[in-house]
């Protein structure tokens, strides 16, 4: 099996940081208070399902339970043995990397009590030194985002490849590094300037404890890129970004989103609207966007200027 990479936050704030470096382990909390052992099936959805009514109980908000049990999931079950895992510290700008060395176990009397074992890399990854698409990313919400596509940087940046070697992406699905940087730099900078877009008059991108959670919001098919909710609370908007054109499968891909969202996260009542946004569109998204309710798309528009100023 192929190595993951993982952000991992190591309790709330990071508050766990130093523990479970001095101890050698991450894990998750949420209030469960029992052994998940022999109660983590294969597929994610699976535990979904049982476990978003009972963490309900504890929770404000089905988004709310639905976070908790995809990261449960994903530090218990999720992550394997040998893959890696960027963490902050707590300190501005610093990181640490490990790797993980041990399955699943259950510690009732410590704090994240679901834990695995992880071998502690020495020294700091300075988040200043990383590139600006593996920062975006890091930035998502969430204890455990995943960050394949930065595996070759993420290697590099713990010493495990020579200094010099080319940052590609390995995803497959990934049609060239610009395309990809381009996507990335989009997120991070509409995140940035959310409160004056047209979107964010109505909408906020869901936040949890101060952190915008709904940033990369895993699904059962995929992690949406944008989950954001109107202020009064009456609608859920999942967000889509593309590079360059879009096309009509774009339409299929925020359904599903959408969908999932529907059946799983929101409440009763509640509508669920859709964008895409991306730089061009084409007849056939047209086309699709004229039968497909509730989803309306945007195009971002590149401003560049250049201002002599030796005259």
């Amino acid at each position: 099996m192929a190595r993951r990479f993982y952000k991992v936050m190591l309790g709330g704030g990071s508050r766990e940081a130093d523990n479970c470096r001095t101890n050698g382990y991450l894990g998750a909390d949420y209030d469960v208070r029992e052994d998940l052992s022999g109660q983590l099936p294969d597929n994610w959805r699976d535990f979904n399902s049982a476990w978003l009514p009972r963490l309900l109980s504890s929770r404000n908000s089905k988004i709310s339970a639905g976070l908790a049990a995809g990261n449960l999931w994903t530090v218990s079950k999720g992550m394997s043995i040998g893959d890696i895992v960027l963490s902050p510290t707590g300190v501005q700008n610093e990181l640490v990397a490990g790797e993980i060395t041990g399955d699943y176990h259950y510690v009732p009397s410590g704090p994240l009590p679901h834990r695995r074992l992880v071998r502690w890399f020495p020294g700091i990854v300075r988040r200043d030194e990383l590139s600006s698409e593996l920062r975006a990313s890091l930035g998502s919400g969430g204890t455990a985002v995943r960050l394949d596509s930065h595996e070759v940087e993420i290697l590099r940046a713990i010493g495990e490849v020579p200094p010099h070697s080319p940052i590609v992406s390995t995803d497959a699905s990934i049609e060239d590094a610009t395309q990809f940087a381009m996507e990335k730099y989009l997120e991070e900078f509409l995140v940035q300037n959310w409160g004056q877009t047209e979107l964010g008059k109505e909408y906020d991108i869901y936040t949890e404890d101060g952190e915008q959670v709904g940033r990369q919001y895993q699904t059962d098919t995929g992690p949406m890129d944008i989950l954001a909710i109107s202020k009064d609370k009456s609608k859920l908007l999942v967000v889509e970004l593309k590079k360059g054109r879009a096309s009509d499968s774009v339409v299929g891909q925020v359904q599903r989103y959408m969908g999932y969202v529907l059946e799983v996260l929101a409440e009763t009542n509640q509508e669920v609207h859709g964008v895409i946004i991306a730089l061009e569109d084409d007849l056939r998204i047209k086309r699709a966007l004229k039968v497909t309710k509730n989803i309306d798309f945007y195009r971002y528009i590149i401003n560049f200027k250049l201002e002599r100023i030796n005259q």
